[in-house]
């Protein structure tokens, strides 16, 4: 192919390129950086290997250069806009719906109090959120006398073990928040649902005695675990209100709105389901650590997830307004 037709060929897709790196995404929104940067890449090559003019070879290179250094400072930012979120937009998003968290956390903490002082009291209670076989298999995990806490696994399995947490945790909190499409009725059962669960299993745990192996166990994963599950539920309550009130957007307007915003809270979320997961096969099912220490770390977690969502981006959100 002769220079001339090369030129006449590619030119527009280079200016159009040298367009938008001289004004950015406000310029052409549809303009794929990584593929036209690979694109140059391949005809820059091309003009060296048929020897074109070094005009035309210089103004290749420098777009690719120009290319390169934008590509890599979008990833640059892309990486501490993680970096922002995790330090302060992920807070700032709870807090922006502390209303919806506190009712989604009452969704959650009321069934599971009085499901666990009713299942104390009365042992037949539990009975009726468990069958006896999953009342044994509770049972089983954390009798002292097994000398384990929660259940007996070799070293070996801890990492299957972190990946069936991982897939088992990440799944209720999906099912708690895409249950917020069906008018917010899902969230509310799967936060109401899981809620008797954990207070029926507590209540009856404590009543029989075992509560030495039991919440040394779920102290320190459950910091984690269940504030994500209450986040899960909030997001999810938010869907259900766009499609309930949706104001003066249409529903479906309105349901990318609110969407917008979950996912916010969701991003997080299931990261913290992940810490949870590893806390869980690693640290909490370790039968090595004292109880007392467990414990201790264990309370130290809970404070540090509430004054994390109490205090951190508080600074930026002030010098924003």
């Amino acid at each position: 192919m002769k220079q001339r037709d090369f030129e006449q060929r590619y030119r527009a897709s280079w200016e159009r390129l040298e367009k938008w790196l001289k004004t950015g995404a406000d310029g052409d929104t549809t303009l794929d950086l990584p593929v036209a940067y690979r694109s140059v890449c391949q005809q820059l090559a091309v003009a060296k290997e048929r020897q074109y003019t070094n005009q035309l070879i210089e103004r290749l290179n420098q777009l690719v250069m120009a290319a390169h250094h934008r590509l890599y400072r979008q990833q640059t930012l892309r990486r501490n806009t993680w970096l922002r979120y995790l330090l302060s937009g992920f807070p700032q998003a709870v807090r922006a719906q502390i209303r919806t968290v506190w009712l989604a956390a009452a969704l959650f903490v009321l069934p599971a109090l009085v499901l666990g002082i009713g299942s104390y009291h009365n042992d037949a209670l539990v009975y009726a959120v468990l069958d006896p076989i999953q009342v044994r298999q509770m049972e089983a995990m954390y009798d002292p006398g097994n000398r384990v806490l929660g259940r007996e696994r070799g070293s070996d399995s801890d990492l299957m073990m972190f990946g069936f947490y991982i897939k088992n945790n990440i799944g209720i909190a999906f099912r708690t928040f895409a249950g917020g499409l069906l008018l917010g009725l899902g969230s509310i059962f799967f936060l109401v649902y899981n809620g008797i669960f954990l207070g029926a299993i507590c209540g009856h745990i404590t009543r029989i005695g075992f509560v030495s192996t039991f919440y040394p166990f779920v102290i320190g994963h459950g910091a984690f675990e269940l504030t994500a599950i209450v986040l899960a539920g909030a997001a999810g309550l938010m869907l259900g209100q766009a499609l309930v009130d949706p104001g003066r957007h249409r529903r479906l307007v309105a349901l990318r709105l609110a969407g917008t915003e979950a996912m916010k809270i969701m991003y997080g979320t299931f990261l913290m389901l992940v810490i949870a997961a590893f806390i869980e096969a690693f640290w909490s099912s370790s039968t090595e650590i004292a109880i007392s220490v467990k414990l201790a770390v264990g309370a130290l977690l809970w404070l540090l997830v509430f004054a994390y969502f109490t205090l951190a981006g508080r600074e930026g959100t002030q010098r924003g307004a």
